[in-house]
């Protein structure tokens, strides 16, 4: 008869299994599920049914951890406390997924998905919200957004050539050209990523947050940004990225934030006295 309970053992090998279908699935290369579960069959001492619904749990995980999940795993949210323990032991094992390393120059020169944000929409949030939320706070998922430079990278020139395009398509070539991508140019220091235009020719300060996760993935802002935003709230909005690794859609939030999300301070600058 088979355990009701999982080893630490049992739960690392169900999770490496999970981010190899995982980019896979991300990538597009065909991989039957059923012949991953039965290939774990002899390292874990439950039954097919139970690995099944563990892999559920862990795409209720991913969506926590600011990942995709894998589309034929509906997640499944109340999960064993230990288990995004074996997530995090994993990403630490192996590092950053492929899927979460995006390269530059293959952004499509069109303009993106812009939904309402979250804030904004008349259903309210998944009942589980607060259940992936935690795990994003546990794990400072924002922080390791914010560290994963490529992500960034790939996310500002993704709205770079958003931005062009749309001026494109109202009709003002000459200001796409003038689309200009500060923090590729000029470093970080701006208070924004990119400097666009509205078809009038007013400017647009564009600060963007990228993540391959769900449109309430946290994500960390830094001082000057707000700073700049509260400055220049006429000009500066920030897009945030979501779903990248897939099919990337953005939302537009303006000044003041905390109208939209809760703002934490995560540190705090020393200066003599």
């Amino acid at each position: 008869m088979a355990r009701t309970s999982w080893t630490e053992e049992e739960f690392d090998t169900c999770v490496a299994d999970y981010f190899a279908m995982l980019d896979a699935d991300v990538a597009g290369t065909p991989y039957v599920k059923a012949e991953h579960r039965r290939a774990l069959l002899p390292f874990v001492s439950h039954p097919e049914g139970s690995i099944e619904k563990l892999h559920q749990n862990i795409s209720a995980i991913m969506i926590g951890f600011g990942f995709p999940f894998i589309k034929g795993y509906k997640p499944l949210p109340h999960y064993n406390a230990k288990l995004p323990n074996a997530v995090e032991r994993y990403l630490q094992k192996m590092g950053e997924p492929a899927f979460a390393k995006p390269k530059l120059g293959m952004a499509e020169d069109a303009p993106l998905y812009l939904d309402t944000p979250p804030t904004q929409r008349n259903a309210p949030p998944p009942k589980v919200a607060e259940e992936y939320l935690s795990i994003a706070r546990k794990f400072d998922v924002a922080a390791r957004d914010a560290r994963n430079r490529a992500l960034g990278r790939a996310g500002e020139a993704r709205v770079l050539m958003h931005e062009r395009a749309t001026l494109r398509q109202h009709g003002a070539p000459e200001l796409a050209k003038r689309v200009r991508w500060v923090s590729d140019k000029d470093g970080d220091g701006a208070g924004y990523d990119i400097v666009s235009f509205e078809p009038d020719g007013s400017p647009r300060l564009i600060e963007v947050k990228t993540t391959t996760g769900w449109d309430r993935t946290p994500f960390h802002i830094s001082r000057n940004e707000l700073a700049v935003a509260d400055r220049e709230r006429a000009h500066w909005r920030l897009m945030r990225i979501y779903d990248f690794a897939r099919r990337p859609r953005a939302f537009v939030l303006f000044p003041p934030l905390d109208a939209h999300v809760s703002l934490t301070a995560t540190s705090f600058q020393a200066d003599f006295h």
